[in-house]
């Protein structure tokens, strides 16, 4: 299985997982120039891709969406509030429904319920040949009971979007500040560090931190806010990558 980070954070985002027989979105944030651009990055086409997996509506998610499956018809994967909240793809015939895990081809999809101020989210677990991509943005938190599926996975792409004390004291007003740092809102660093100090295993090979604030983040802190906590709990790990906003990510072979 082959992962590569198209976009993220609050401008757009979109990932491309590549397996021998499946070209997979999840998400499709940006526009659809960006979204081609990206792709013949990495030798492909917007034609190649076959399935695109929703996260939830929000237009940094979704923005490119109702442009590429006019022109490209590949099977959009969503709940069903998802769905209802889309209203361009009433009349659209390409809709796979996800109510409970399943398989594609050589691909075995999981779903862990995340919560965001929206009236639905989803993260995914993708299992190819064994190996296993864990990814989870927009949540305020992951509930306990999926820790068990989530631990020890081959990589991890996983929400970091801000520093708590740079969210509290920016620019923001108090209501979007309270948005973000609520339990439907975002994931700061240090939720994300804690998580996948439970997480991150002797299998794992990967994390790549994602959908940081432009406005409430940098890279060197959520990098070393990670960092500070595998110490913490005595976890070695380093093969730790920030996911940029208008740079594809490398190709990581999980």
């Amino acid at each position: 299985m082959l992962v590569t980070v198209l976009a993220s954070g609050s401008k757009g985002n979109s990932t491309l997982v590549q397996t021998d027989k499946l070209n997979i979105l999840i998400d499709i944030g940006t526009n659809l120039k960006h979204i081609t651009e990206k792709l013949d990055e990495v030798g492909l086409s917007p034609k190649d891709i076959d399935y695109i997996f929703l996260t939830h509506t929000h237009k940094d998610h979704v923005s490119a969406l109702e442009t590429f499956v006019k022109k490209y018809k590949p099977v959009v994967c969503m709940g069903k509030k998802m769905f209802m909240d889309l209203k361009y793809l009433d009349k659209y015939e390409d809709i796979l429904i996800l109510i409970d895990d399943f398989d594609i081809d050589d691909l075995h999809i999981e779903m862990i319920k995340t919560s965001h101020d929206v009236t639905e989210s989803i993260g995914y677990i993708f299992t190819n040949n064994n190996k296993s991509l864990v990814y989870i943005t927009d949540t305020g938190y992951i509930n306990q009971k999926y820790f068990p599926k989530l631990k020890d996975k081959s990589m991890y792409i996983l929400e970091s979007n801000h520093d708590v004390e740079m969210l509290m004291h920016g620019k923001y007003p108090n209501w979007l500040k309270q948005r973000v740092f609520s339990d439907k809102g975002h994931l700061s660093n240090e939720s994300s560090s804690l998580y996948l100090t439970k997480f991150i295993g002797n299998n794992t090979k990967y994390v790549v931190l994602a959908h940081l604030s432009q406005e409430n983040n940098t890279e060197e802190i959520a990098y070393n806010t990670l960092k500070s906590y595998l110490k913490e709990y005595d976890i070695d790990f380093n093969n730790i990558f920030i996911a940029k906003q208008d740079v594809k990510s490398r190709t990581f072979e999980v």
